[in-house]
């Protein structure tokens, strides 16, 4: 959640930030820490503007640091991946299997991290030997992970090995029935893992309980790329291509930068680097799934992580949702330009039906906590809810709410849950806790996501359970909404040269905010509706000077209506200061989040 800020000694008690307590859409503003002395370095040092500097500063970044920051690279971020646990096993089982060529099965999640990783593996294993195959199970009639039938399955089959990818951690039954048989597994993931691992060949997992690797932050399609390295470096050691090309791992950076983009991991560190370099193999449009998927979205133009997270990985994920769950994985790993249109074509039709059904049940959700005051955990169950929103509906839930919330499908006795969090809430140790402690039949998740199954006579026990662990880790203080700002400036200082400057500190997510600023005492000269209820103005200040500005689907809110009858009256407008490319023209635009009046 982008500006909330939970716990007790902020925001409640820390001063406003140009005296805004309680704003137009109702957040207290604050100004991002940073140490001024180092803000003031980094700015002299290397040239850059002051508000820049404040803003590098409130992101912790140091002299040091800063030009590895402004331009990360994997030469200087990439750590050897022996670090992490079980890493070498699982490249010694993985390049004996593809020297003696036996048949692999990558086990897949239905998400866009579970889709970038096993398209991932695919495409390496491709490369070097023979095409693995892959299994996606069907979100409805099977559900997340590894499941005992299946792995059976696979095995009368000739499946002598399969790796899970974005899954497994907790899969402790199915792995057990796998290993009876004689079924190697071997488990990529990142999710939160219990002090008892699964009966697997290797489990490799930097949030592993036992792990030393710092990490923990990466996606799974971070630790699969990871894993490709070293089985790369495995394969080189035993003279593999001695007689046949070796890949060039970087090429699959897009599908990587996909994975840790859409997942919301902190863009900080080696995922930084991951995502930097990755947009720049996603603009070469190398791969067909990607391309044709771009061309469908009608993204035009280089990349950025907005196109990665809004409009490239919704359409990814609409197959597991709604559709075929191993749409995402066909996409990203086939090479036959005909075979992407049709998908791309087939999921960004899914992805429409996918909006609908979300409309439904976020509506039937918010008439369920409507007209009182939410609680610490927003919790909603409902009746033949689609499974396949229930995780877009919870975070629609956080960001009108200010609140964690977890969305339960009640089908047949059986409650299907989704759960998404906010900083300082770890829903996912919340929902392993109630797994071990018998409330649920299966569950697990990281920080800011969980899933889970539960039994619908014991959804109130559960509901009390996760509220009271929701309510610990926020010691008793109700969240407060806040939005924080690196300064202010005035409406001439927002120019054309800041916004390209600033767009320096991209890629930007979770982790590393966009930068925000306050421009002062504004005046809006013009505000009209556009598009599909976005307000577009004209700003100008006390010493004169104009400034673009738009604040998207606000005409319906509070925000909206305040532009829009302003009435000459100044404002403080809170917002990113973004380059505006038109007809060869570069001008600066405000992209309004929220806005307040001088006090």
């Amino acid at each position: 959640m982008e500006g909330l800020v939970l716990s007790d000694d902020t925001p409640a008690f820390l001063p406003p930030f140009l005296n805004v307590a309680r704003s137009i859409s109702g957040r207290r503003w604050l100004a991002r820490g940073g140490c001024e002395r180092t803000a003031l370095a980094l700015s002299q040092s290397r040239g850059l503007p002051e508000a820049v500097g404040r803003a590098l500063a409130a992101r912790g970044i140091t002299l040091d640091g800063v030009d590895t920051y402004l331009a990360p690279t994997l030469k200087a971020l990439l750590p050897d991946p022996s670090i992490v646990a079980d890493m070498d096993i699982a490249a010694s089982r993985l390049a004996s299997a593809v020297t003696s060529g036996e048949i692999v099965c990558v086990w897949g999640d239905y998400d866009v991290d579970g889709a970038t990783s096993s398209a991932l593996l695919f495409r390496y294993l491709a490369a070097v030997a023979k095409p693995p195959r892959f299994y996606i199970p069907d979100r409805i009639t099977e559900g997340y992970g590894p499941n005992t039938p299946a792995l059976l399955k696979l095995h009368k089959g000739g499946v002598r090995l399969i790796v899970t990818v974005d899954c497994g951690t907790t899969a402790y039954e199915p792995l057990a029935a796998a290993a009876d048989v004689g079924l190697d597994v071997i488990v990529i993931d990142h999710h939160s893992a219990e002090a008892a691992l699964p009966q697997a060949y290797a489990v490799v997992n930097p949030n592993r309980l036992d792990d030393k690797s710092g990490l923990g932050a990466l996606c799974a399609a971070g630790v699969v790329f990871l894993t490709v390295v070293a089985l790369n470096r495995e394969l080189r050691r035993l003279g593999w291509f001695r007689t046949r090309p070796e890949p060039d791992l970087m090429s699959w950076l897009d599908l990587v930068a996909l994975g840790t983009v859409c997942d919301v991991v902190p863009l900080v560190g080696l995922n930084r680097a991951l995502v930097t370099q990755g947009l720049k193999v996603m603009a070469r449009r190398a791969n067909p799934g990607l391309a044709a998927l771009a061309d469908v979205a009608g993204a035009n133009g280089p990349p950025e992580a907005y196109h990665a997270g809004y409009v490239l990985g919704p359409r990814v994920n609409a197959g597991g949702r709604v559709g075929a769950s191993d749409l995402g994985t066909r996409l990203l790993s086939t090479d036959d330009p005909q075979e992407a249109r049709a998908i791309a074509l087939r999921l960004d039709e899914l992805n429409g039906e996918r909006r609908q059904i979300e409309s439904v049940v976020l509506e039937a959700a918010f008439e369920l906590v409507a007209g009182r005051e939410p609680p610490p955990l927003v919790f909603v169950a409902g009746a033949d809810w689609h499974p396949g929103v229930i995780g877009i509906v919870a975070s629609r839930l956080v960001e009108r709410l200010k609140r964690p919330a977890c969305v339960v499908s009640l089908v047949n006795g059986v409650g299907k849950g989704s759960g998404r969090s906010v900083k300082g809430v770890d829903l996912g140790a919340a929902v392993i806790a109630a797994r071990q402690a018998g409330l649920l039949t299966h569950g697990g998740g990281h920080r800011m996501a969980a899933g889970f199954t539960v039994p619908a006579e014991r959804l109130a026990e559960l509901i009390e359970f996760l509220t009271g662990r929701v309510n610990d880790q926020l010691g008793g203080v109700p969240p407060v909404a806040s939005l924080e700002l690196d300064g202010a400036l005035s409406v001439g200082g927002a120019t054309a040269e800041l916004a390209g400057v600033l767009g320096r500190l991209a890629p930007f997510g979770n982790g590393n905010a966009e930068p925000r600023f306050a421009v002062t005492d504004a005046r809006v000269v013009r505000a009209d509706i556009v598009g599909t209820g976005h307000i577009r103005c004209i700003l100008t200040g006390a010493e004169g000077g104009r400034l673009k500005a738009i604040a998207f689907r606000a005409a319906d809110s509070d925000l909206g209506r305040a532009l829009l009858s302003t009435a000459g009256r100044p404002l403080h407008l809170a917002g990113a200061i973004r380059v505006d490319s038109w007809n060869g023209a570069v001008n600066t635009q405000l992209v309004i989040d929220d806005a307040a009046w001088p006090v």
